[in-house]
């Protein structure tokens, strides 16, 4: 039987992995022409933007240490008056999600190269996808010019992340590459990066929880997340992204800790719909049912179940159905508001998802 057609488009970026690769990071600012580098951490990992600065040397110019959650609008316009005030030329990004996300936003209105330096599991690093938030509206946009340049992937800098981080960020990841095995686009090359980056989190995340400072499990969980994040970056997001774009926006939810709530409910709700996708997750988590998987492998890493421990209020569950199906994603089942209010409900009460 003929295998049927698809398209493959790969995203222009150079990676970088190993351990110790911060020290290249003066290097790949070279490569890429920059002479006065801004970098961009959250006010967190101030200190690390410090010394990243320490390694760029003459090629600092400034920092900006205000990236912040769902990437806001102020926030970024307030940089931009940083870079025209200081002839910035290249951005150089360290953290997870927020400051790659701030990363994306300045390239996109000024067209500055970016380096960026993943220091949880999210997976943002690879994708063309850019979520920006004005007046507590979370809106998304795709593009390619948006896509960082050049990635460096250092294990030393996930060494310290804590446990319970590392569990919601990297089930973050996982999520991009659920959606990807359903997504329209959905193509062999990618079906197979999805499917063995979600066993990679899955085998390395219960070990990081038990041992932090295991280094191979550490390894193992950041080529996870840099596969997951290459599924998301090739195929069009569906139901789990646009609840999580509408709960952070809406509620200013944290960002990993929804994506890691949400997602067993979500696969629940499709696995009907898409049964072939419903295997591979099962066979990547090694476990019978995809939803349950997913939810046991939720308990074990001890992450919250509940949207309500991380500030949803329940209030606000038939204003996040209404928003869900407003300008919807492509999903394997069609979306019913009267459906996902009750998944949001379980979600909200950290109870077992329901098919």
């Amino acid at each position: 039987m003929p295998r049927a057609a698809f398209t493959y488009e790969a995203l222009p970026y150079r990676v970088v992995f190993g351990e110790g690769t911060l020290a290249r990071a003066a290097d790949e600012a070279g490569r890429l022409g920059i002479k006065r580098a801004l970098v961009l951490t959250t006010p967190a990992q101030h200190a690390e933007g410090i010394e990243l600065g320490h390694v760029l040397g003459e090629r600092l110019a400034g920092s900006f240490p205000e990236a912040a959650m769902h990437t806001p609008i102020a926030v970024t316009e307030r940089a931009i008056g940083l870079i025209e005030a200081n002839d910035i030329d290249g951005l150089v990004a360290l953290g997870g999600g927020s400051a790659i996300g701030l990363s994306k936003a300045l390239s996109l209105r000024t067209g500055l190269p970016q380096i960026v330096l993943p220091t949880t599991y999210a997976g943002s690093e690879m994708t063309p996808i850019l979520g920006e938030t004005r007046d507590g509206i979370k809106t998304t946009q795709r593009r390619r010019d948006i896509v960082p340049d050049i990635v460096i992937y250092d294990v030393d800098l996930t060494m310290s992340l804590p446990a319970s981080i590392s569990a919601t960020s990297g089930l973050n990841a996982m999520a991009h590459a659920v959606e990807a095995l359903y997504a329209p686009e959905a193509n062999p090359i990618i079906s197979l990066m999805a499917e063995e980056g979600i066993a990679a989190l899955a085998r390395a995340l219960p070990q990081i929880v038990a041992s932090p400072s295991d280094r191979d499990a550490r390894s193992d969980a950041l080529l996870g997340a840099w596969l997951c994040g290459i599924c998301l970056g090739a195929v069009s997001m569906s139901l789990h992204h646009k609840l999580c774009h509408v709960l952070g926006g809406s509620f200013n939810l944290p960002h990993a800790e929804t994506h890691a709530i949400m997602l067993p409910h979500v696969v629940a709700y499709n696995a009907k719909a898409a049964p072939g996708a419903m295997r591979r997750i099962a066979k990547a988590l090694d476990a019978p049912d995809a939803a349950l998987g997913l939810f046991g492998l939720q308990r074990r890493l001890k992450v919250p179940l509940a949207l309500a421990d991380i500030g949803m209020p329940e209030d606000g569950i038939d204003l996040a159905a209404e928003l869900a199906t407003r300008n919807a994603y492509a999903n394997p089942r069609s979306l019913d508001r009267a459906a996902l209010r009750e998944l949001l409900a379980r979600a909200w009460r950290g109870e077992v998802p329901l098919s």
